[in-house]
């Protein structure tokens, strides 16, 4: 009963860890690290995020081609690093973008946005 009870406790902490970084592996806090897979959509999500918030603030018409690669960070939530290949007029550039979200409060913003790069 006793080793049931460590056992159940054991799994719990390593898919509670495991499931904190997008793409696999336990992240460090307060450290980045590589996302591996920059076609998750919560990724995507979050780089479309970026371009509407961009284009809004600073009247742009940027759009949204794909996520080049990203790095996430662990804090109260987690930040999210990202380069970004987006299309202004008829030029594919590319942007970097950096995005707070902590989606257990419904918060998402856009801390910095630079480029094209």
């Amino acid at each position: 009963m006793h080793n049931l009870f460590i056992t159940t406790i054991l799994i719990l902490f390593l898919f509670s860890n495991s499931s904190a970084t997008l793409g696999g592996g336990v992240p460090r806090s307060g450290g980045w690290n590589p996302i591996p897979d920059v076609t998750n959509p919560t990724v995507v999500d979050i780089g479309k995020f970026a371009i509407n918030e961009h284009n809004k603030q600073d009247r742009a018409s940027l759009k949204f081609g794909k996520i080049v690669k990203g790095e996430q960070q662990v804090v109260a939530g987690m930040n999210y690093n990202l380069t970004i290949s987006a299309v202004e007029g008829s030029a594919d550039k590319s942007y970097v973008a950096l995005v707070y979200d902590k989606p257990w409060e419904k918060i998402r913003q856009l801390v910095s946005f630079k480029g094209p790069v």
